[in-house]
């Protein structure tokens, strides 16, 4: 009696007889084949291995998942449909190449199957192995061979999947000669170290105190000296040495940050390691003790001067952070009322264009006090633009999140939403250096408006709206109709 793998390889070559390969005119089975083999370098695993080999039968062949069922059992049917979902099944014809692969790579990273990423490393290297020794004989030419003809994307996609499986895969031969091909046809796209074994060191935050958490991850005390930045598993290795590469380059420009030790691995996250003795985040201590509010408000209008006394090139590389509100109008309130849409463009547009350097995630939970000096982290979204855009974001954390759910206030900054308004307000006196009411209530206003815009653009980004949902976005519709009509601009 025939093993599964066996029966697959039969099972395959019946279903894939008389095709060839698109470059090389090679009999198609020969890459099934392949990706077998290359699986059987990763995992003993029969119904991994067995799925390799099934894995194109319904997109270029006859088959059906409901035969592979029948046939292998559900494991393997539910590893083929997850390569075929990612990229084919259910698509609309309309979605170009490049946005069937971007919902691809998002299911990609959220699986927690190695299955499924050992299925698509060894497809996309044997795709590799064939483009590049294409390439070796026919050089540019060989995109002529190929729809989409651009080679830029094909290097976008082959270096994407390659950054969401070096965690999990990158101590494989399969990985390392991955990155050798990318490297081959897009020279200098990957670190050549990438191509050699690496083996990140492990640590475990097990019983470590958490003392401050962000949309990208949580930081954790290591021990006296050291705290360990945990990402999200959103984040590949790529993410984590853009914002490595973006602190050195912000300290170097005068902003007062920590400097990563290097990578290392935490269960199935990336982390970082920092130097920050006796250190804890301006949350943590408007926490402790909420009367530390006006001091920490201070500090924080103090730093942000400090940010936004820095002007830098184009030559910088920073992107412009008026495209990041634009966006919230865009992908928002546009989908509402396109024409409160586009009087909020117009007031976004009366901002004036600045090359002032900006943090982009500027709040307590991203400020580290280092013997009371202030550091900061999370250094991914550092932009240029109007220091308005950074005072925004601080109406969105303090003032707007709370407003519809004072618990999100409480739950992001650890401390309550009355305390985050006093903290506003003080910031703000600080920063603009006055108390006159009617500054303040100007300034305000103007965030707001850019802020609800931002709470629209959150709450539009659920698949499937609640009423509750739909009753946030009427309300903050209806506020920013309100300041629309109120501002002449947003200048500051």
């Amino acid at each position: 009696m025939m093993n599964r793998i066996e029966e697959a390889t039969v099972y395959a070559a019946i279903m894939h007889q008389g095709r060839v390969r698109r470059l090389k005119g090679v009999p198609f089975i020969l890459h099934p084949m392949e990706v077998a083999q290359i699986l059987s370098t990763m995992t003993d695993d029969e119904e991994i291995i067995a799925a390799g080999i099934l894995h194109d039968i319904v997109e270029d062949a006859d088959g059906t998942l409901e035969e592979i069922e029948r046939r292998f059992g559900e494991r393997v049917a539910s590893l083929v449909s997850f390569r075929l979902n990612n990229l084919h099944s259910g698509k609309e014809p309309s979605l170009t190449w490049k946005q069937r692969r971007e919902e691809a790579l998002l299911q990609l990273k959220n699986s927690q199957d190695i299955g499924v990423k050992m299925l698509w490393l060894a497809d996309m290297l044997s795709n590799i192995r064939a483009l590049a020794g294409a390439y070796s004989e026919l050089g540019e030419d060989v995109w002529k061979l190929l729809d989409p003809s651009d080679p830029a994307l094909y290097c976008w996609y082959f270096r994407s999947v390659a950054e969401q499986l070096e965690l999990s895969l990158n101590r494989t031969g399969a990985f390392k000669e991955l990155i050798k091909h990318i490297n081959s046809v897009w020279p200098g796209t990957f670190d050549s170290e990438k191509a050699k074994y690496k083996k990140y060191k492990e640590v475990s935050v097990d019983g470590c105190k958490l003392i401050g958490h962000g949309a990208k991850g949580e930081v954790y005390r290591y021990n006296s000296e050291l705290v360990i930045k945990v990402y999200n598993d959103q984040n590949t290795y790529h993410d984590v040495e853009r914002e490595i590469a973006l602190s050195r380059k912000a300290f170097i420009l005068g902003i007062p940050t920590a400097i990563s030790f290097g990578i290392v691995s935490v269960g199935k996250r990336y982390g970082a390691m920092y130097e920050l003795v006796d250190s804890e985040t301006i949350s943590k201590r408007i926490a402790r003790h909420p009367a530390n509010v006006e001091a920490c408000a201070r500090i924080m209008a103090e730093l942000a001067h400090t940010i936004h006394g820095i002007s830098v090139s184009e030559d910088d590389g920073f992107p412009n952070a008026m495209d990041r509100l634009r966006g919230y109008i865009d992908s928002g309130i546009a989908l509402e009322n396109k024409a409160l849409a586009a009087r909020c463009t117009e007031l976004i547009d009366s901002i004036p264009a600045s090359r002032t350097l900006l943090h982009g995630d500027f709040h307590t939970g991203n400020v580290f006090l280092q013997r009371n000096e202030p550091l900061l982290i999370d250094m991914d979204r550092l932009s240029v633009g109007d220091p308005f855009v950074e005072l925004s974001d601080l109406c969105y954390f303090y003032l707007v999140i709370g407003e519809f759910d004072p618990d999100n206030v409480k739950d992001f900054m650890g401390f309550s939403y009355q305390t985050a308004q006093q903290f506003f307000r003080s910031f703000l006196t600080h920063y603009l250096d006055t108390e006159e009411e009617a500054r303040l209530r100007d300034v305000t206003d103007k965030t707001l408006l850019v802020s609800y815009a931002r709470m629209i653009h959150r709450v539009r980004k659920k698949n499937d709206l609640s009423e509750a949902d739909r009753q946030i976005i009427a309300r903050c519709v209806e506020k920013i109709a309100a300041l629309a009509e109120k501002l002449d601009t947003l200048a500051i």
